[in-house]
């Protein structure tokens, strides 16, 4: 046996190897649009199945995140009440200082600034009581209103394909090469083993 016979078959391993890969790779998306050969239908895996994957991702959406309560709970988390508290608080001060002025002449004579600053923090003291209870009714409300898992299957469905495969190539370039270097070593060392396994066969 010469070295051509016993790397030739090992290069032609790990090349199939590669190839398989390469193949299955292009098949994700390709062809976008169905095309028709010897009577048969051939179209990418996920172009033919855009609909089924864009329904499964809205409902997983809609019943993991939207259903769940977890929406709720970030709206009406402490830390969000936190973010908005420096506008409302002065809002309400903007509101007691020169709204109960115009509105209220008599009133706003009687009301100095340490009442004021009493006000405004009972109004914020209730606020920050009321803000997770409201926020929690009105995401409820919202979500029953608008079928979110309908709008998301909606958008997904009518996502451009070639938009989403340029992306899909572009974003997991270097894990699509690394699994096409691992096939190549798999069919490298497959072809190591079938080389002993004939070597064993027939010496």
């Amino acid at each position: 046996m010469n070295w051509i016979q016993v790397i030739l078959p090992l290069l032609l391993s790990a090349f199939i190897g590669w190839l398989v890969v390469f193949v299955f790779i292009k098949c994700l998306f390709n062809p976008v649009k169905p095309v028709s050969i010897g009577g048969f239908k051939l179209q990418g895996i996920i172009p033919a199945r855009q609909q089924l994957i864009s329904k499964d991702i809205a409902h997983l959406v809609n019943n993991e995140f939207i259903s769940s309560g977890i929406l709720e709970q970030k709206v009406a988390s402490t830390e969000n009440f936190n973010k908005l508290k420096p506008e409302i608080e002065s809002q309400i001060d903007s509101f007691l200082r020169t709204r109960i002025k115009d509105t209220f002449p008599m009133l706003s004579m009687l009301i100095g600034d340490k009442t004021i600053n009493q006000l405004k923090g009972a109004f914020m003291t209730e606020l920050e009581t009321l803000f997770p209870v409201l926020m929690k009714k009105y995401v409820t409300n919202l979500r029953n209103e608008i079928d979110i898992e309908k709008i998301v299957n909606e958008k997904l469905s009518g996502l451009s394909m070639y938009s989403i495969k340029n992306k899909f190539y572009r974003s997991f370039k270097k894990p699509l090469i690394r699994i096409q270097l691992l096939a190549t070593v798999i069919g490298f060392l497959l072809g190591i083993l079938q080389l002993l396994l004939n070597m064993l066969i027939f010496s």
